[in-house]
């Protein structure tokens, strides 16, 4: 391990899977071809609300976005983590690192908020249509996006600044595929009780909190529905909100089984396997259910077909 002032490592090792080398070719086959469809899942999905205009909704706004993030933070751990499988060298410099910690945290941040924006977004669309385009205006929506990334800057600016602020002098071993603030913090010889502290004040605050507008949102967009005279409407409304269920039961749900089990090194390696969820297999499924379950998408998706044959 290399250090400089003997308290700072240069570079770390990313553990990664504990497998046999005949399997670490097998799940490099199967990650990049995650990986693929993720990309022309979540790439498809911006292209075809940019160029149908009966997608220009504050609706396909956000799942535009979220195409977007999704792309973005499964890039940004994926393609070292296929690298990995195919070398002995599993080493990244502390620098590449810390961007690469701070880069997944701003995005995975911003998906709990989109996430909640979008709930609300169908809280307003059901609860109060005749008011839907003046409350959910565009300038509403940039502003809703905006704030995301703000909230989520702050939060991995302030992770990452006090990660900074530790001596590294344990070891330079990271238990993960990639770097992660709660493996990395294990490695510290510096006192990390500030660093703890932080995690749970920002968890709080933006996984609880996102969960909150989104339980909160469907709460009254259910007790609409049941009101609702016709099985018509009922069905409808039902079916305009079951692709974002859908989402935000997977997403919210691996966070909180990663952020509510007690620590253990089996935890250690059950926390690899929620991020491979969250972090790779998610954004491939979200363009899926979000155009198997949308008429409106489906049906743009036949149009793009008919023009291009």
């Amino acid at each position: 391990m290399t250090q400089e002032n003997g308290t700072r490592v240069t570079k770390f090792i990313l553990l990664g899977f504990t497998v046999q080398q005949e399997l670490q070719y097998i799940l490099f086959l199967v990650f990049l071809v995650i990986y693929m469809i993720s990309i022309v899942g979540n790439v498809g999905m911006i292209l075809l609300i940019k160029c149908d205009a009966r997608l220009h909704t504050p609706m396909y706004f956000f799942l535009q976005n979220l195409a977007f993030v999704d792309l973005c933070y499964t890039s940004t751990i994926t393609p070292k983590m296929l690298v990995n499988f195919l070398v002995t060298d599993k080493s990244i410099s502390f620098s590449e690192c810390v961007v690469q910690l701070y880069v997944y945290g701003v995005f995975a941040t911003v998906e709990c908020y989109l996430l909640a924006t979008m709930a609300v977004d169908r809280y307003v669309a059901i609860c109060n249509p005749l008011r839907y385009s003046i409350v959910m205006s565009q300038r509403v929506c940039i502003q809703l996006v905006t704030g995301s990334y703000i909230i989520a800057s702050v939060n991995a600016t302030t992770h990452t600044g006090f990660l900074l602020s530790l001596s590294f002098c344990n070891s330079n071993k990271i238990n993960h595929f990639f770097c992660d603030l709660p493996p990395m913090l294990r490695l510290s010889c510096s006192n990390i009780d500030v660093n703890i502290m932080l995690i749970m004040i920002f968890v709080g605050f933006n996984l609880v909190g996102t969960l909150l507008a989104v339980f909160l949102s469907y709460l009254y967009i259910l007790a609409a529905i049941l009101r609702m005279p016709s099985n018509a409407g009922r069905h409808k409304a039902f079916s305009t909100c079951a692709s974002h269920l859908t989402a935000v039961t997977m997403f919210y749900g691996t966070l909180c089984y990663m952020y509510l089990q007690p620590s253990s090194s089996e935890s250690q390696e059950n926390d690899k396997v929620a991020s491979v969820f969250y972090g790779i297999v998610i954004p491939m499924l979200n363009p899926m259910i979000y155009s198997l379950r949308n008429k409106e998408v489906k049906g743009a998706v036949k149009v793009l077909m008919k023009s291009c044959s």
